[in-house]
């Protein structure tokens, strides 16, 4: 039996610029942090030859071609295991919440499936696999970041060039900068999960209407990433709300009532900005608030559930690894 623990991800500026629609023409960056919550993936060899997955639902089959969850499917086409296998995934967060989890599957499913084959995968490849998977042949409308960051972990500024590369860079921060943001970041639960598909492939459509804003989007990251590194957190949440605004302009349903009430009655109390987490229209809402004002925001947003969390350090990794 081998599990592997994937993590989720916060995307704090340049969402939408990793898209290859905008990348291949532009260049675009993401500064984006795992947190310490996973998505789980456990494969275990079968006495027979069917194969088993299970998530929501069970299913068991003969053949690859017959799974009807597409990522296990693609990630099992791509390693090479055709049978006698147990596949089982288990999250810490809802899907679709706007974490990431469906790139954290694919990337953990990947990971499970070549360490089952004996192959120690570096996470450069594991996320270029899950981007192949997701992208190329399920040819869902999403960006890259995400695998990225669940392969590799920690806070990172990931850029992505115009002849197709991608560069992954961990950033150098001070302990005592990496736990005040860390304070200073918080997130809570809108209590709505959506299929982010339908809202990313509007974003996708609009890209070459947007491109002076995701320029925009591009330059607040690299301005994110050096006031960071400066240790001049506070300007994070300023920037976070300008991207905000921005952000909105993507797509028609990014935001909504409910939403933008939660976000003013945030800002009314304290929190210098935010932004909801992924693909927008539910999900989670994240908020840059001064640690003083830290209980007032949580007091604003008392009917929302907040989700305490710590910066994850690690990507994708083996935690249990026992063959006979």
């Amino acid at each position: 039996m081998i599990i592997v623990q994937s993590p989720l991800r916060i995307s704090l500026f340049g969402g939408g610029t990793d898209f290859p629609e905008f990348y291949l023409q532009e260049g675009g960056c993401v500064l984006s942090t795992a947190i310490d919550k996973y998505i789980f993936v456990v494969i275990k060899q079968r006495y027979d030859e069917k194969l088993r997955i299970g998530y929501t639902r069970t299913e068991m089959v003969d053949s690859v071609d017959e799974i009807q969850h597409e990522l296990i499917r693609e990630a099992l086409r791509v390693t090479g295991i055709t049978r006698g296998v147990e596949i089982t995934t288990m999250g810490d967060i809802p899907a679709g919440s706007g974490l990431g989890s469906s790139s954290a599957v694919t990337v953990g499913a990947l990971n499970a499936m070549h360490t089952h084959q004996g192959e120690n995968v570096p996470a450069s490849r594991l996320a270029r696999e899950a981007c192949e998977i997701e992208i190329k042949r399920l040819n869902k409308p999403i960006g890259v970041q995400d695998q990225y960051i669940s392969a590799f972990g920690g806070l990172r500024f990931i850029e992505f060039h115009t002849d197709g590369s991608i560069q992954v860079e961990p950033l150098a921060l001070d302990g005592l900068v990496k736990r005040r943001l860390n304070e200073n970041l918080l997130i809570f639960f809108t209590g709505i999960t959506r299929q982010a598909d339908t809202i990313l492939a509007e974003q996708q459509v609009n890209i070459s209407q947007r491109t002076a804003i995701l320029r925009q989007m591009k330059e607040m990251a690299y301005t994110a990433r050096r006031e960071l590194e400066a240790g001049n957190i506070d300007a994070l949440g300023y920037l976070l709300h300008e991207s905000w605004l921005l952000k909105k302009q993507l797509a028609s349903r990014i935001s909504n009532g409910m939403i933008e009430e939660a976000y003013h009655a945030a800002r009314g109390a304290g929190a210098l900005g935010g932004k909801i987490s992924g693909a927008g229209g539910g999900g989670f809402l994240l908020l840059y608030c001064p640690y003083e004002r830290r209980e007032a925001v949580r007091a604003a947003l008392k009917d929302f559930q907040e989700l305490p969390f710590q910066l994850e350090p690690d990507g994708s990794k083996v935690i249990f690894n026992y063959r006979r």
